[in-house]
């Protein structure tokens, strides 16, 4: 399926932002671990969170919609039923790292695949700490890709001193240490979002954090409970750059989740001459706030270190709003994206490259000079919903008309994208 978009010069009007998918994944999976029942508002029911639904579905979790909110009846942390059939995460990469470490603490065998994009993801830097502590964790193609079959394993703490500032690799660990028989320590070089362990402890567990480390201790017992999912930043991120490039533009947006592990892209932009106003910050688990956004003249920055963490998702699109900035922009330190997916920074600079833009990638390294104007192109999007997004915003920014091919793989994070692109069209 392709869509077609042209340059526009002007958007106007307010978008609601659906909820986070990193949070609705992860309340969704400790709901089914708590004893009694978790009510989440304002889930994002897109199609990843929706495959983690049927997967704790077929392991015998009853969730039902009620409204606008979702209900989990959870059963516990051993309460998980053995599957009939292989676990079916499609598209879902979060799945398939939260899930192998709790299957291993039940009592029977598993298996996880997913869609053909997952089955080309090297998964086994991942998978090392949670098998150090002990799971015992194949895979079936001898490829260190899934399809993955998980045993019955004994889970024991760990210190882990992590090479990179991922919260991938510290949830998949957080998730399994659960089950562990004495605390687990993890150390990471910079702070990564910490959306796991600010909903650890709402569900009861026990964690003592610094910016740094984390040392959690195994798990009794959680208990459900009732959560607001915030507003996705990185769903936000597309719409205030299109209101940034395109010239009289003005976007409100609401209730966009600014916990400060996970708003980089908001520090970023404003480091580049980003015209923001932020109104009705509102405190909780997870902070949120509206957002004012007016169309700018932007510089080029170099982003590194701390930083980059709190914007791993959001790098595609920066490396589109870069294309419109004065000078030059450069981004390192990215080695976690192509860890978690491996040709997504490649794919951006090939389709940026085609529309004109002056860029390079090599290792953790872009480069991008802004500036050379953008002209519209056809663009593969390799099925990546990050991928089609970015490029639905380019091509506001580019003369002539540009073909998304695979667009409908937004529907993994953002149903209804194009739809709310349209309505902040001049009527």
């Amino acid at each position: 399926m392709s869509v077609f978009i042209e340059k526009t010069d002007t958007l106007r009007g307010e978008v609601n932002i659906p909820g986070d998918k990193s949070v609705s994944h992860r309340a969704l999976i400790l709901g089914a671990l708590a004893e009694g029942d978790t009510r989440l508002h304002h889930f994002l029911k897109a199609q990843d969170c929706i495959d983690t639904i049927k997967c704790l579905q077929v392991l015998g979790i009853s969730i039902e919609e009620d409204e606008q909110d979702i209900i989990v009846h959870g059963k516990g942390l051993y309460g998980l039923s053995e599957p009939g059939r292989v676990l079916d995460v499609g598209n879902s990469g979060t799945t398939l790292r939260l899930f192998p470490g709790i299957l291993a603490a039940q009592n029977f065998v598993s298996e996880i695949s997913g869609d053909n994009s997952l089955l080309r993801r090297p998964v086994d830097q991942f998978l090392a700490p949670v098998m150090e502590m002990g799971a015992i964790i194949s895979f079936k193609q001898d490829n260190n890709c899934p399809p993955l079959v998980i045993l019955p394993s004994d889970i024991h703490g760990i210190f882990y001193d992590s090479p990179i500032a991922s919260a991938q690799v510290k949830s998949s660990i957080l998730f399994t240490a659960l089950y562990a028989d004495s605390p687990t320590t993890i150390i990471e070089p910079y702070q990564s979002r910490n959306h796991t362990e600010l909903l650890l402890e709402a569900f009861g567990a026990h964690l003592d954090c610094t910016p740094l480390s984390i040392v959690i201790k195994p798990a009794g017992q959680l208990t459900g409970c009732e959560l607001t999912v915030p507003g996705d930043i990185s769903s936000a991120a597309y719409f205030i750059t299109a209101a940034l490039i395109t010239k009289d533009s003005k976007i409100t947006l609401r209730g966009v989740g600014m916990n400060p592990t996970r708003n980089g892209f908001i520090d970023v932009i404003l480091s580049m001459g980003a015209d923001v106003e932020i109104l009705n910050v509102k405190s909780g688990l997870e902070p949120t706030a509206d957002l004012i956004v007016t169309s700018s003249s932007l510089h080029g920055v170099t982003l590194s270190g701390e930083i980059i963490p709190r914007t791993l998702d959001e790098i595609p699109i920066l490396m589109v709003l870069s294309c419109f900035a004065e000078g030059i922009t450069v981004i390192r330190d990215n080695g976690e994206l192509r860890l978690k997916e491996s040709s997504r920074i490649d794919v951006t600079a090939e389709n940026l490259r085609k529309m004109g833009a002056n860029i390079t990638a090599t290792g953790d390294s872009i480069v991008i000079e802004g500036g050379h104007p953008l002209h519209g192109a056809i663009i593969g999007t390799k099925y990546d919903h990050r991928v089609a997004m970015s490029f639905a915003i380019a091509a506001l920014g580019a003369t002539g008309k540009t073909e998304l091919i695979g667009s409908e793989c937004v529907n993994i994070s953002y149903p209804g994208f194009y739809d709310t692109l349209k309505s902040l069209f001049p009527a």
